[in-house]
C-alpha cells in the first residue's frame, strides 16, 4: 500500500510539474509580469532540479517543512501539502473543511444503496423467473440508465421546488453534531443520498442477483438442502456468506471513490465537499489543492482495497484455508 502511494505521488507530481501548465504563472495570478513569475518560481522551489522538488514535496508527508520565497519563508506544519494558490491557506485546512461534507454524503448513501441493492438482489434471486424478479430487474435496468444529473435535478424539482417538502441543501450543515442536530442533518442530505442510491443500488441489485444465482447452484448448497436444513439457514448462513464477496469488493471501491469526491452530486446539490473543491481548484489552476485531492482519493481507494482483502477472511472461511 505504501509503495503504491509513493508511485502515485510521483506520477501525480510529475504530471503537474512537467505538464503544459506553468504552476508559477498560476500561483502568480492573471496580471503577472515575467519578473513576478520568476519570483513565484523561486518561491515554489521550481528553480531546483525535478527530483529535489519531488523529495521536498514528499518530505511534507513525514514532517513539517519550510516553504516560500527566500526572506519570507514560513513553516508548513505536518502533514504539509503546500498552500493554496488562490487563498494562500494550508491545503490541509482546505481538505479538512471539505471532507466532512463528503463523508456526510457517503455515510447515508452507502447505507441506503447497500441495504436496498443487496436486499432486492437477493429477493430477485429467490424469486427467479417470477413477476417479482422481472419487476426488480426491470427497475434496476432503468436505475442504471439514469445518471446523477438527471435524478438529482428531478429530485430538486419535485421535492424542493414543487412540493416544498425538503429544503435546499445548506452548506452550513456538515455533520449531525452541529447546531442543526441529527434531524436537520438528515433532511439536508436526504436528496443527495437518494440520488446516489438510485444509481448505485441498481448496480448492486444486478450483481447480487447474478452472484446469488451462481452460489445457489453450487454443490455445497445442494448438500445443505439435501441434509434437510431450514431454508432460511441455507440461504443466509451458507448462500449469502459465500456469495457476498463480490459485493464487498464493489462496496469497498465505491466507498473509496466516493470519499475521494462525489463530483457530480456535490455540484448539483451545491455541497462544498471534496468533489466540489476539486472542480473549483482545477478551474482556477490551484495545483496544490488539485494534487492533494488526487493523492487523498488514491489513498482512500487503496485503503479500501486492503480493508476488502481483510474482510474476505472474516466473511468466507475458505479464504482463510
Amino acid at each position: 500500500m505504501i509503495v503504491l502511494l509513493v508511485v502515485i505521488s510521483f506520477v501525480t507530481f510529475a504530471l503537474f510539474q512537467i505538464g503544459p501548465a506553468d504552476p508559477a504563472a498560476a500561483a502568480c495570478g492573471q496580471e503577472c509580469t515575467p519578473e513576478r513569475i520568476d519570483q513565484a518560481r523561486i518561491a515554489l522551489g521550481m528553480d531546483k532540479p525535478f527530483f529535489v522538488q519531488y523529495l521536498d514535496y514528499l518530505s511534507g508527508f513525514v514532517h513539517s517543512r519550510t516553504i516560500g520565497a527566500p526572506g519570507a519563508l514560513t513553516v508548513c506544519a505536518w502533514p504539509c501539502l503546500g498552500k493554496s494558490f488562490q487563498t494562500n491557506e494550508a491545503v490541509t485546512d482546505v481538505l479538512a473543511r471539505a471532507l466532512p461534507y463528503t463523508v456526510s454524503i457517503a455515510v447515508g448513501a452507502v447505507l441506503l444503496w447497500t441495504v436496498a441493492g443487496v436486499s432486492l438482489g437477493l429477493l430477485a434471486a429467490l424469486r427467479k423467473g417470477r413477476a417479482t424478479d422481472k419487476l426488480i430487474v426491470g427497475a434496476a435496468s432503468g436505475g442504471v440508465s439514469l445518471p446523477i444529473p438527471v435524478t438529482g435535478l428531478l429530485l430538486l424539482l419535485v421535492f424542493v421546488s414543487t412540493l416544498h417538502l425538503l429544503p435546499f441543501t445548506s452548506n452550513e450543515i456538515s455533520s449531525p453534531f452541529g447546531p442543526a442536530g441529527p434531524l436537520g442533518w438528515f433532511g439536508n442530505y436526504l436528496l443527495p443520498w437518494v440520488a446516489l442510491a438510485l444509481l448505485f443500488s441498481a448496480q448492486y441489485i444486478r450483481i447480487t442477483r447474478t452472484t446469488m444465482l451462481e452460489t445457489f447452484g453450487e454443490d455445497f448448497m445442494r448438500t445443505a438442502r439435501a441434509m434437510g436444513l431450514p431454508r432460511r439457514r441455507v440461504v443466509f448462513k451458507h448462500g449469502v456468506r459465500a456469495g457476498i464477496t463480490p459485493i464487498v469488493t464493489m462496496l469497498g471501491l465505491d466507498i473509496g471513490s466516493l470519499l475521494g469526491g462525489a463530483v457530480l452530486t456535490e455540484q448539483i446539490f451545491s455541497v462544498p465537499g471534496v468533489g466540489f473543491t476539486a472542480v473549483h481548484a482545477a478551474q482556477s489552476g490551484d495545483l496544490p489543492v488539485t494534487m492533494a485531492i488526487t493523492m487523498m482519493a488514491a489513498f482512500f481507494i487503496i485503503v479500501a482495497n486492503v480493508v476488502v482483502d481483510l474482510c474476505y477472511a472474516v466473511i468466507d472461511p475458505r479464504v482463510r484455508v
